[in-house]
């Protein structure tokens, strides 16, 4: 049992089905009051019913307020979770500038939105618990996924900054960087996700439990896929070297499509 979550106000967003859900489940297992938030309503309810939580649906942006009066007046951890992802191949053939802009604002904006609408109360009460949903994409990149790529740096950057400059002051955060989770969002990937993300992919159930033991070891970057940590001090080491065998695995999704 992770003392740090026992009875405390949880909101997950984007949490009607895969990672989302998952997190919603473990944190009302380890005895969590659970706020679950998706843009569906009939997903948020049902899982909300399954875990004795309480369904708050709608855009992520903007439920900060209505969670807290769910949770009689105060959230404790916060999980930026929802995101969007789109194939789009390279950038001479790129989503328009309204997908590109939708990526910005779930993958990195809501995030933003959230922390404004938390920190005053957060810093007033010396506590709160900040945990983003980036994906190793966000630490590494993604072949034929600019946007998401992109967005999901900016979130890590975010995490990041939060954590330098509140941590004193008693805000924790969390940055969560699974590579594959088999979820709807890992099949809407296509073949690049298939040739890089589909052969060590894991259970949604995997990557709650990763959070769940980083909160308890009170740690910033959570990998979920181990192996992660050895890529990412490649890229940082020896970029060069790293991104010569990004483009080899560039070609090879090429010659198969």
């Amino acid at each position: 049992m992770v003392e740090a979550v026992q009875d405390a106000g949880v909101v997950v967003t984007g949490a009607g089905g895969g990672i989302g859900a998952a997190l919603a489940r473990r944190f009302a297992a380890a005895g969590a009051r659970v706020v679950v938030n998706d843009l569906d309503a009939g997903r948020a309810k049902a899982v909300a019913d399954e875990i004795g939580g309480t369904a708050v649906p709608g855009d992520a942006s903007a439920i900060v307020a209505d969670a807290r009066d769910a949770l009689g007046g105060a959230v404790d951890v916060y999980c930026a979770n929802a995101g969007v992802a789109f194939e789009d191949g390279d950038l001479g053939a790129a989503l328009d500038e309204k997908s590109w802009a939708a990526s910005w604002d779930v993958n990195l904006m809501a995030h933003v939105r959230a922390a404004h609408a938390l920190l005053p109360d957060w810093l007033e009460r010396g506590a709160g618990r900040f945990v983003s949903t980036v994906s190793a994409a966000g630490l590494l990149t993604m072949i034929g996924a600019p946007s998401y790529s992109v967005t999901k740096h900016g979130a890590y950057a975010f995490a990041e900054w939060l954590s330098l400059t509140y941590r004193h002051r008693g805000i924790k955060v969390h940055a969560i960087c699974p590579q594959g989770v088999r979820t709807d969002m890992l099949a809407a990937t296509g073949s690049a996700g298939d040739l890089v993300l589909q052969p060590t992919a894991i259970e949604p159930d995997a990557v709650a439990d990763a959070l769940l033991k980083g909160i308890d070891e009170d740690r910033f970057l959570i990998l979920p896929h181990p192996e992660v940590a050895e890529y990412y001090q490649t890229r940082a080491a020896t970029p060069d070297r790293w991104l010569a065998g990004m483009n080899r695995v560039q070609q090879q999704w090429e010659a198969t499509r």
